[in-house]
C-alpha cells in the first residue's frame, strides 16, 4: 500500500459528484451600476408561472425553463476537499452552477425577491445600539418542529395539525420556487437537509458581513451550510477561533475568492471552531452587486424566531429598480 503524499493534495481533493457537465467558456457577465453601455438583461429571465403566499409582499415568478433544466447539472464541477487547517472541514466548488446561466440566474433573483435592510438594537449591560445590517437580506422556512400544510398553514411536523396562533412570534414563509428547486438539488448533491435558505444582497463593496460564525445551537451539533455566489467575486475570509493552541489560522486568515457560480459546503466542526467574513473592498468588481444563497437547517423554534427578526424585522421592503439600477423601497401598488 502506498504512502499518502504529505503535501497539500494530501487535503485538498475531490469527491465523487452525482453529475458532471462540460461548461461553456462565455464570460459571466454583470451589470455595473450607472454604466449606461452594459448589456440589457436577456429574456431567458421571463417566466409564464408565478406563486403568491399571504406572508409573501409580493408575487414571485418560477424559474425561467432553461435555467430550472440547466440546474439539473449542478454541480458543473466537482467540489475540492479542504481539510488542511485544525477542525476545517469544507467542500468548495468552482463553480457549482453552470457558467451559462449563472448570469441569467443573478439577474432573475436580483430582480424578483423581495429584500430587507433589518435594523435591530443590541443591549451591552445599561447601553442599548441600534445596528444597522451592512447588506440586504430575505429569509424563508421553517424549523423542524413544524411544516407548511397543503393551503400553507403551519402545522406541527408530527401530528399535522395547525399550530397555536402564538406559536411563533415572526411571520414563517415558504421558499419561493425558484429557491427550493435550487436547495432539491442541493440537498440531491451533497447528501444534506435543509429547511430555511437566507439570501442576502451586497449592493457594493462597503456592504459586508463581519467575523461571525453560525453556530447556534438552533442548528444543532456539527451543522452543515451551504453558500451559494451569484454576480461579483468577493473574498470569504477565515480564521480559527482563539484556542490554546495559537494555531497561525487564528491571526493569518484563509482567503477564497468566491467567484460567480461557486458554491461553499460548510460542514463539520467549521461552525463551532472557525469564523468567517465578507470584509468591504473599495470599487470595481465589488460594486456590481452580490447575491448570496445559504442553505441550512434549523432544528427548534428558536431557529426561525432569530433568522426572521434577523433578515426581515419590521423594515420597509425592497425590490431591484431596473431603471436606477439599485434596490429601492418598494409599494405594493407602485
Amino acid at each position: 500500500m502506498s504512502k499518502r503524499p504529505s503535501t497539500l493534495d494530501a487535503f485538498i481533493s475531490r469527491p465523487p459528484t452525482k453529475r458532471s457537465r462540460t461548461d461553456n467558456t462565455d464570460e459571466n457577465g454583470v451589470f455595473a451600476k450607472g454604466n449606461a453601455t452594459a448589456k440589457a438583461p436577456t429574456t431567458i429571465g421571463q417566466s409564464a408561472k408565478s406563486s403568491s403566499r399571504q406572508t409573501w409582499p409580493s408575487t414571485v415568478p418560477h424559474l425561467p425553463l432553461e435555467i430550472h433544466d440547466m440546474l439539473h447539472f449542478a454541480p458543473a464541477a466537482a467540489g475540492r476537499i479542504i481539510n488542511d487547517q485544525p477542525d476545517l472541514d469544507l467542500i468548495y466548488y468552482q463553480p457549482y452552477v453552470p457558467k451559462d446561466i449563472q448570469r441569467d440566474l443573478f439577474e432573475f433573483l436580483r430582480r424578483q425577491l423581495f429584500f430587507y435592510r433589518v435594523k435591530y438594537t443590541v443591549r451591552r449591560g445599561s447601553v442599548e445600539t441600534q445596528i444597522s445590517t451592512p447588506r440586504f437580506t430575505t429569509v424563508f422556512g421553517l424549523d423542524e418542529t413544524s411544516r407548511f400544510g397543503p393551503d400553507q398553514q403551519v402545522v406541527d411536523a408530527k401530528t399535522g395539525k395547525p399550530v397555536p396562533k402564538d406559536a411563533y412570534k415572526c411571520k414563517p414563509r415558504p421558499m419561493p420556487q425558484c429557491l427550493d428547486h435550487l436547495r432539491t438539488l442541493t440537498e440531491a448533491a451533497t447528501g444534506e437537509r435543509f429547511n430555511f435558505c437566507l439570501v442576502n444582497y451586497y449592493a457594493t463593496g462597503n456592504d459586508s458581513i463581519s467575523y461571525h460564525a453560525d453556530d447556534e445551537r438552533f442548528l444543532g451539533d456539527l451543522p452543515a451550510i451551504a453558500s451559494f455566489t451569484l454576480g461579483a467575486k468577493r473574498d470569504f475570509l477565515l480564521k480559527h477561533k482563539p484556542s490554546p493552541n495559537h494555531h497561525p489560522s487564528e491571526t493569518k486568515p484563509m482567503k477564497l475568492p468566491l467567484a460567480s457560480g461557486d458554491m461553499i459546503l460548510m460542514k463539520g466542526l467549521t461552525q463551532s471552531r472557525w469564523l468567517h467574513s465578507i470584509p468591504k473592498r473599495k470599487g470595481g468588481e465589488a460594486d456590481k452587486g452580490r447575491v448570496n444563497i445559504t442553505f441550512r437547517r434549523a432544528m427548534v423554534r428558536g431557529g426561525t424566531e432569530n433568522y426572521y427578526r434577523y433578515n426581515v424585522g419590521d423594515g420597509e421592503v425592497y425590490k431591484w429598480d431596473e431603471g436606477r439600477r439599485e434596490m429601492l423601497p418598494w409599494k405594493q401598488d407602485r
